[in-house]
């Protein structure tokens, strides 16, 4: 009987074993050969999953997406307005390995976005979700009365994404000033510029290294 290979399953074992060779040698580094070994896979087995590197990429880049979703889902449950908004944010930020590692396919795939359309349509697509989500937060943070008045949305949603996404670059590139607790500690003095006298100003940064 021929044996049943669970495909899905090897392609997440490919992005696993790409998320820890960017992560030792950088996107360069990641060579096919150097995946597929990683990954315990002959260099031939990648091709039917992944015909080049920059379709690895794009794999990863979406699966670290729906895992950021997942856990932006479960992390706000029953939260409404800056709480949900300041948990939605914590899972963007880099506060732990897997998340810098996440980071680090980001940082990766942009590079790749800047002269390939179709990763950048796939980068648009992916940050407008995350930007309605940010609207839907503040729009009730309002009708909690948890906001300043006179402040504009745009700006508001425009700020955090810079600020969540700049992060990822950051507390890769200079993590000594750019440590989980800092990266709290900054995203709460944002909240802090926006929250009126009845918003939740209760840091949320735990113990060093929780989320």
């Amino acid at each position: 009987m021929p044996k049943i290979v669970d495909h899905e399953k090897r392609r997440l074992e490919l992005v696993e074993a790409t998320w820890r060779i960017i992560a030792s040698r950088g996107i360069e580094g990641a060579t096919m050969r150097e995946i597929a070994t990683e990954a315990g896979f002959a260099n031939g087995a990648l091709k039917p999953y992944f015909p080049t590197k920059d379709d690895l990429l794009t794999f990863a880049f979406s699966h670290i997406f729906n895992q950021t979703n997942t856990r932006m889902g479960s992390s706000t449950a029953g939260l409404r307005g800056l709480p949900a908004l300041r948990s939605y944010c914590h899972e963007i930020l880099p506060l732990d390995a897997e998340r810098l590692n996440e980071a680090r396919i980001a940082i990766a795939f942009w590079q790749r976005a800047l002269t390939d359309p179709a990763k950048a349509a796939l980068h648009d697509s992916s940050m407008e979700q995350w930007r309605e989500a940010l609207f839907d937060k503040l729009r009730e943070a309002r009708e909690l009365g948890e906001l300043k008045e006179g402040l504009n949305d745009d700006d508001i949603v425009g700020g955090i994404m810079t600020f969540a996404l700049g992060a990822q670059i950051t507390a890769t590139l200079t993590p000594e000033h750019h440590s989980a607790d800092q990266l709290r500690s900054q995203l709460e003095t944002y909240i802090s510029l926006i929250s009126s006298e009845k918003g939740d100003l209760v840091a949320t940064a735990g113990p060093k290294g929780s989320a």
